[in-house]
């Protein structure tokens, strides 16, 4: 039996597009979110799309309105902390 396994490593961060930022910054803000409620009674978080405003994308579902808003506020989060990084690393500590 032959197994193929492959590494890569990079020199440098991959960079990120200013599609991906605009994106990033569209789900950071919780006013492009919703949540509507499944005919099997769960509710569904949904962002808008950022040039067909008609149209939502559908990201998670949860069992209450409670977990749902939950994750609407984690998922503004991370792309909150995403955007923050989205520039270099931070720098926490420097030593002389």
């Amino acid at each position: 039996m032959t197994f193929y396994y492959q590494t890569s490593s990079w020199s440098s961060q991959p960079q990120i597009t200013q599609e991906t930022l605009d994106l990033w910054k569209h789900v950071a803000d919780k006013s492009n979110w919703r949540i509507v409620q499944l005919p099997n009674g769960f509710y569904q978080t949904e962002h808008q799309d950022q040039k067909e405003k008609d149209t939502w994308h559908d990201v998670t579902r949860r069992e209450t309105l409670e977990g749902a808003e939950q994750a609407i506020d984690s998922s503004v989060a991370h792309y909150v902390k995403k955007l923050e990084f989205a520039n270099g690393p931070k720098v926490v500590k420097t030593f002389k």
